[in-house]
């Protein structure tokens, strides 16, 4: 199964890795169909490192017109799985699956202190996933073992179609404060090319992740 991440700076072509990781799958195709991450920003990047996007707090979906779309009403702070109230527990699987090169993606995790909070919920281990991720841009061995790894960009070079389109993202001109923070433009000073956006416009998903 693949999709395309449709963001403002080009397609992204991923490969899910449905069998091994289904549940995660699951989680992220869901609101992918759901649209739940159309119009959700890229609020933390890190050159080399990782850029991060997945809040659908930050997205249209939280709004009440746009609630009907997921099976649940309101979208705490943050997002959350389509599991909510219960967790979505890590499905690290590694030697198979591991953070090993560029363009992985994998879940942005939250630590588990209360395990009845709601999207916490039969947590098992000491962290649990909701429906924030990152990209890697750059080998991070560290995080093996940390987080779930569940898909993989498989443009990543300039001979590729779309182009090498995380290569953009990560270079663009973005207004990043400390910790990787990202700050939206607003319209005048996105039109004026003072600063770029970093957003995931839409998603399409395919059967074939080499299907066009």
């Amino acid at each position: 199964m693949s999709v395309t991440l449709h963001t403002t700076h080009g397609d992204l072509k991923v490969e899910i890795f449905c069998e091994t990781v289904p549940k995660t799958a699951e989680n992220f195709l869901a609101l992918c169909a759901s649209g739940a991450y159309n119009d959700t920003p890229f609020h933390r990047l890190i050159p080399t490192f990782m850029i991060q996007g997945g809040d659908i707090s930050l997205g249209p979906a939280a709004s009440s017109s746009h609630r009907s779309i997921l099976p649940f009403d309101g979208i705490p702070k943050g997002g959350t799985s389509i599991y909510h109230p219960m967790a979505l527990n890590q499905e690290i699987q590694i030697p198979i699956l591991r953070h090993n090169s560029r363009g992985i993606l994998s879940m942005a995790s939250r630590p588990v202190k209360d395990r009845t909070a709601p999207g916490l919920q039969n947590s098992t281990g000491a962290t649990a996933n909701g429906s924030q991720f990152f990209i890697t841009l750059a080998p991070q061995p560290h995080l093996d073992g940390e987080s779930t790894v569940f898909g993989k960009v498989l443009n990543l070079t300039a001979a590729d179609e779309g182009g090498d389109v995380l290569a953009k993202l990560e270079n663009a001109k973005a207004k990043v404060e400390k910790k990787g923070r990202v700050t939206q433009p607003k319209g005048d000073e996105e039109r004026a090319g003072e600063w770029e956006a970093l957003r995931l416009k839409s998603v399409t998903i395919h059967a074939n992740p080499f299907a066009k």
